[in-house]
């Protein structure tokens, strides 16, 4: 892991990671390149690639069927889990008011979505998992299994029950805010 000369704060972090070279994360105070984990993730394999873009597209795609005032994004927003701890899903979507142009991070989503890479399967199902869900506005988190096809859609449930559906075809009922993704929408198109 790459850490820095001091464990940080969010609000120490974000100016710091800004314009760094990589995709940095903070996790529980310590700076973290993405790259750094387990096994090199830098530089993407197409595959992931394509998959964050399709799934991004997906959601934007269903949203602007909606009229829902929500909003899609990309990898490259941080998600401000406490004072200690940020996360850059591979998309996610917040919900009105819409966020200022310089904005570099959110602390409320509604939906996020995780790739997953030999590097980062662990954190995703772990670390990102209870992270994710210790936000107030959290209430799903789709996890990509883009070799397999396979859609993990983590719901938040009554209490603190977190549902989880393990999805390879049909729809992902996303509600709140009110909206479906086909699963086949959610992947590239099959290579021949």
């Amino acid at each position: 892991m790459s850490t820095a000369l001091k464990h940080m704060t969010v609000d120490e972090f974000l100016p710091w990671a800004e314009g760094r070279e990589g995709r940095w994360e903070l996790h529980d105070g310590v700076p973290v390149m993405v790259s750094d984990l387990p096994v090199a993730m830098s530089p993407e394999r197409l595959a992931h690639t394509r998959a964050k873009g399709t799934a991004f597209i997906a959601l934007v795609d269903a949203l602007k069927k909606t009229g829902l005032p929500c909003e899609a994004f990309t990898d490259g927003v941080a998600v401000k889990v406490d004072a200690r701890t940020t996360f850059e899903p591979d998309a996610s979507v917040v919900c009105a008011p819409r966020r200022p142009e310089d904005a570099i991070v959110i602390d409320d989503p509604i939906i996020v979505v995780e790739v997953l890479s030999p590097s980062t399967a662990a954190i995703d199902h772990g670390r990102r998992l209870s992270g994710y869900f210790s936000l107030p506005s959290l209430h799903h988190y789709l996890i990509l299994d883009p070799e397999r096809r396979v859609a993990i859609h983590q719901k938040r449930g009554q209490g603190e029950t977190i549902e989880t559906r393990v999805l390879t075809n049909g729809f992902a009922r996303l509600d709140p805010p009110g909206f479906e993704v086909a699963v086949e929408a959610l992947f590239p198109a099959p290579s021949e």
